[in-house]
């Protein structure tokens, strides 16, 4: 009897080098990487409900907030915002949905399958709302809930929120804002500005790949949830009570989860012990470089980048005094394929720049300078690369403009 052939083994994974400079996922930290590496742990393990506690501390100082719930939630940042508004938005609950790109949009799906009564104001993409158009809705709507979003990559947009918190609770609202793309890159103050929920994600200024979501809840916000509270029928004790309509979610039921980061422990779920590493290492380095200092790194090296495609003679999308530090949308220039410039920047060079969603798909390039790769070197790289691409695609712009210009903002 013959034996078969023994079929090859599959080659283990080997992605090839990318500088990722689109609007994210961006190259990881090192360090970062390295944290996820670190042996596992057993989930009650004092080792691992240490870095848990940790954790949360350290996710405090990065949202600069007092909230005691802060955690995370095992998905990527879509499953915090999720988290956050199916835990907070009981059926027949009014929202209010300020609609700046194509992540507000998704807000208001979000909250429609979470059953809740949604209204939306839209403003034109590139704009962000002054204060007065959301408390005139808010006034009309009566929303338990405002949610939008602090830094919509789509449009490259930053929306104020300093004054929104003192709105919504002027009328009984809770505010929550997703702060996925904006977080250590911008400006963000939860507790100074009344932000009651706020989730993020890691991939974008936090430096490390996507699968973990920082949340945090006011105790306002944790009041509503305790309004909602139940406890899993196997673990539960003779003191548990049901409260309130159940969240319709069971893994992502923000109230079951402070129970598992908590001093109960209550089982939930398996932590994802090498994401909570690498959580918790990305908050690491940004509390060991400082928030302002951050949110500066970015603003520096955001302006590197901005002066640089202007420079190369593309126009910039949107309203420039209200624009992410850390992403860029220029226009495509007409005769230019738009997709064919993406293609050879990655195949040429090995650097990754981004379209954007809906009406700009197609119409610009996003470009982001972020985590990780908010640095000189990336910045400089990325123009030069950029300049040799546009002259191959038809263009004509003036030969080490882009760089020139980025290294007179670095002077």
């Amino acid at each position: 009897m013959t034996t078969p052939p023994r079929r090859p083994a599959s080659a283990p994974v080997n992605p090839p080098p990318r500088l990722l400079m689109g609007p994210g996922p961006v190259n990881a930290d090192p360090r970062v990487l390295r944290a996820m590496s670190a042996p596992l742990v057993g989930q009650y393990d004092p080792v691992m409900t240490g870095y848990m506690d940790e954790t949360s501390q350290l996710y405090r100082e990065v949202l600069r907030t007092s909230n005691e719930a802060t955690v995370l939630v095992d998905g990527t940042s879509r499953a915090g915002i999720e988290a956050a508004l199916v835990s907070l938005l009981s059926p027949g609950d009014r929202v209010l949905v300020p609609v700046l790109g194509r992540f507000g949009h998704l807000l208001r799906e979000i909250a429609e399958r979470c059953g809740a009564q949604v209204h939306t104001i839209e403003t034109a993409w590139g704009t962000v709302f002054e204060p007065e158009q959301v408390e005139a809705a808010v006034r009309r709507v009566r929303p338990h809930v405002v949610a939008l979003v602090q830094g919509d990559t789509s449009t490259t947009m930053n929306q104020p929120l300093e004054a929104l918190g003192e709105i919504a609770h002027a009328h009984g609202a809770l505010l929550y804002a997703d702060v996925t793309a904006s977080l250590g890159g911008n400006t963000f103050a939860m507790d100074d500005w009344g932000v009651d929920v706020a989730s993020a994600g890691l991939q974008k200024c936090l430096g490390g790949p996507s699968g973990s979501a920082p949340v945090s809840l006011s105790p306002a916000a944790v009041a509503v949830l305790d309004a909602r509270r139940h406890v899993e029928h196997g673990i539960r004790d003779e003191h548990d009570e049901d409260h309130g309509v159940r969240i319709a979610s069971n893994y992502l039921d923000l109230a079951m989860i402070l129970d598992y980061w908590g001093p109960r422990r209550l089982n939930h779920h398996t932590e994802a012990t090498s994401m909570l590493y690498a959580a918790r290492e990305c908050a690491r380095l940004l509390v060991d470089e400082g928030m302002d200092a951050a949110v500066e790194r970015h603003r520096l090296h955001g302006a590197a980048m901005l002066a640089g495609v202007q420079a190369l003679g593309l126009r910039v999308f949107g309203d420039l005094a209200h624009r992410m530090n850390n992403v860029v949308a220029v226009e495509i220039p007409d005769g230019v394929d738009g997709d064919g410039v993406r293609a050879a920047m990655l195949e040429d060079y090995g650097i990754e720049i981004g379209t954007s969603f809906g009406p700009l798909h197609g119409r610009v390039w996003r470009i982001g300078t972020m985590g990780h790769n908010a640095r000189r070197d990336a910045v400089l790289t990325t123009l030069a690369a950029l300049e040799q691409v546009l002259r191959s695609a038809g263009a004509a712009p003036v030969a080490g403009s882009g760089v020139g210009a980025a290294r007179e903002v670095y002077a």
